[in-house]
This record gives C-alpha cells, sequence and structure tokens, in this order.
C-alpha cells in the first residue's frame, strides 16, 4: 500500500510542475540550448544570465588566422599574424623588387632564345615564409634545384612545378603548338627531361646573376637537382627567407618557378638592398666629392729636400756664431730626403739644371706616404 501511494504522490508533483509557467519556461529553455544549433543568432542563456555566442567553423579559422583556401597565405591574421610576426618583410628591402623586377626582363628575352618560342614571364608576388612551411607546402612531382651563391658563401633553393617541366621538354623537343603537355602520373622524371629542366635552371640563375650585378657581384653557381624537399633543405626549419613567384607562359603551355633565398644569403648585401633607388649613397654628395678632388690637384705643397740631420747640444747650437762650419754627414753622391712636413716622401739625387738646384727621383712614393695621403684625403 505505501509503494502505491509513494507513486500516486511523485505523479501529483510532477502533473503539478507540467501545470505550472515557469516550469514550462525552463523547459523550453532547456529545449532551445538542446537545438540551438539551428538557430542563426545562436545567443544562448548562461548561469550568470548573460548572452553567449558559439562561433561556427569559418569564424574559429579566421580566429586562428588559417584557411584552407588560402595557398599562398600572404594575408595573415588573428594567432597565425602573432606566431609569424618574427618574420622580416621584404618590404623593408626595397631595392629586392627592383632586382627581381629586372629578372623579369631578363628571363623573357633569355627565355625567349633558350625556346624559340613566344615567352612570356610574369612576376605573381614576393613574400616572406618561414623555411620549414615552404618544403611542406611545395605539391610534388617537382624538380628542386640547390645553388650556391659563392660571393654570398651561402645557398639557394629554386623550385619548377610539373606543368612548367613538362611544358620545356614538349617545346624543346619539338611538341606542336596548340596541344596541352602530356603529364605521365606516377613514375619518376626521366634523364631527358631531367637533363632539360637543368639547361633551363642554368640559364635563369644566368639572369639572376646579372640582376644582382648593378648592386654587387654575386656568382651563382647550380650545386645539385633533388626531386624530394627533405634532400633540398638548405637552412633550417624556422629560419625566414624571401620566396619569389614567377609565372612562365608559352602560348597555351607555361608553369610556375619558385626562387627562395634565405635571409642568411642575403645578409652580406643587405645595406645595398635597403637603398631606395640603384646607387644610392647615404650621406655622401657626389658633387662635393668631385669639386674637392679637383681643388685638391691645383693645390699647392711645400716639399723640403733634406740632406742631411744632426743632433747637438742646445748650449752649442746656442753658441753658433756667422762664419761657423758644419760638417754634414753626406757626400756629393749621397741620396736626398724628400719630405712634407714630417712625412717622409721619397728619396733622390740632387744636381743643377742651369742657375737652379734639382732634384731627380729614385724612386716611387713610399708606403707610408700614400696611407698619409689617403688619411687627409
Amino acid at each position: 500500500m505505501s509503494d502505491d501511494l509513494d507513486q500516486d504522490a511523485l505523479a501529483a508533483e510532477w502533473e503539478a510542475m507540467a501545470e505550472d509557467g515557469d516550469d514550462l519556461d525552463l523547459a523550453s529553455e532547456w529545449e532551445a540550448m538542446v537545438g540551438g544549433g539551428d538557430d542563426d543568432d545562436n545567443d544562448l542563456p548562461t548561469v550568470g544570465g548573460g548572452p553567449e555566442r558559439i562561433l561556427n567553423q569559418d569564424e574559429i579559422d579566421s580566429l586562428l588566422g588559417f584557411s584552407l583556401t588560402d595557398d599562398d597565405a600572404a594575408d595573415k591574421s588573428g594567432i597565425r599574424a602573432i606566431i609569424n610576426s618574427a618574420l622580416v618583410s621584404y618590404e623593408r628591402l626595397p631595392m629586392l623588387e627592383i632586382v627581381f623586377d629586372r629578372l623579369v626582363r631578363l628571363m623573357t628575352t633569355s627565355l625567349r632564345n633558350f625556346t624559340s618560342d613566344n615567352v612570356e614571364v610574369s612576376l605573381d608576388n614576393i613574400s616572406s615564409i618561414r623555411f620549414g612551411d615552404y618544403l611542406n607546402s611545395i605539391p610534388l612531382p617537382a624538380i628542386l634545384a640547390v645553388f650556391r651563391a659563392q660571393q654570398l658563401d651561402n645557398y639557394g633553393l629554386l623550385t619548377v612545378d610539373s606543368n612548367l617541366i613538362y611544358s620545356i621538354v614538349d617545346v624543346l623537343l619539338g611538341g606542336r603548338r596548340g596541344t596541352s603537355a602530356m603529364r605521365i602520373e606516377g613514375r619518376p622524371y626521366t634523364t631527358i627531361e631531367r637533363m632539360l629542366v637543368q639547361r633551363m635552371i642554368e640559364v635563369v640563375l644566368g639572369d639572376a646573376k646579372q640582376a644582382f650585378q648593378p648592386l654587387t657581384e654575386v656568382d651563382f653557381d647550380l650545386e645539385r637537382v633533388e626531386t624530394n624537399p627533405r634532400f633540398a633543405a638548405i637552412a633550417r626549419p624556422a629560419n625566414a627567407a624571401i620566396l619569389v613567384k614567377l609565372r612562365i607562359d608559352m602560348e597555351d603551355r607555361g608553369g610556375r618557378i619558385e626562387l627562395l633565398l634565405p635571409y642568411a644569403t642575403l645578409e652580406p648585401i643587405r645595406k645595398m638592398l635597403l637603398q631606395q633607388f640603384m646607387g644610392e649613397k647615404f650621406g655622401r654628395d657626389n658633387i662635393w666629392e668631385g669639386h674637392l678632388a679637383t681643388e685638391l690637384w691645383s693645390t699647392n705643397m711645400e716639399v723640403q729636400a733634406v740632406l742631411d740631420e744632426q743632433r747637438l747640444p742646445l748650449g752649442k747650437v746656442a753658441d753658433l756664431k756667422v762664419g761657423d762650419t758644419l760638417f754634414l754627414d753626406a757626400t756629393p753622391n749621397s741620396e736626398v730626403e724628400l719630405r712634407c712636413g714630417q712625412v717622409p716622401l721619397t728619396r733622390g739625387r740632387m744636381g743643377r739644371i742651369g742657375h737652379s738646384v734639382a732634384l731627380r727621383l729614385s724612386g716611387p712614393l713610399s708606403p707610408g706616404a700614400k696611407k698619409a695621403m689617403m688619411r687627409f684625403a
């Protein structure tokens, strides 16, 4: 009997709760929390009574700064921008853009001569990237050329994608125009394909040397050609680098070349890359330098011919009288030292030309005199 009474009392209590308006509101709130994923505003109550914002996947990606559609990763925001804040922007090196623009013009001419075809080279973009991120983003299959900058004593990386590889092979081997290059997946590149692409890479490196010529003399020598990015590691994964993407179009065929230069490679010429224009010299005036050089050439300078030197006590010098004779430790054939102030210039032999005493130089200017003249200049 007691069990029946307990069940009846529990049922009556639930019925009273169901009839209560507040409990109905509570039930509706719980239902909204459970099914709130379909609501557009996503405003849910919390214990404190304030609204709570539920972020969708797009908002989370925007907050973190990651996007699956952003292949180039040129615009970084959110947490990703904070992580990559240590990267040095290439915009702080204004001369780089001028150098690579010159490289584009040189490649347009040289690749036309190399392929005997109408070639158009364009600069896609220049960006800063970490070396490890770049290796992970290389689309395979591709050919990676490791080259060495001799005067800079460091390395660089040049990547040729598969579309350009098959296009170059097709053009050099006499493929007909108007047909796209045939791609055969699932096989490594043959020796002929690698050699043809290697010749094109050597042409590009020769143009890069000429592009840097106005700044400094740099020889880019091809070290090796790889197909696996793991074997093309020329820097630490966290090191920053400059990435230059070039687009090469040959009518209906073409592809992309990517040139990667670590900042460690560009460090020896960093001061030159900081210039705003070619040939800029900070703190110097060429007009004033030319005027100073002209005036120096026309300046009169007093030169002394020293026959001999002696050390005498001050008392003996004070006792000298008119008619006293001083004996010099020199003969008629002894060399005379030529001086300008206290700086010895050279030596020579004394003689006579007409009624004038002359001096014939017997040697070039001494190294000490040249250094003194350089310090003066």
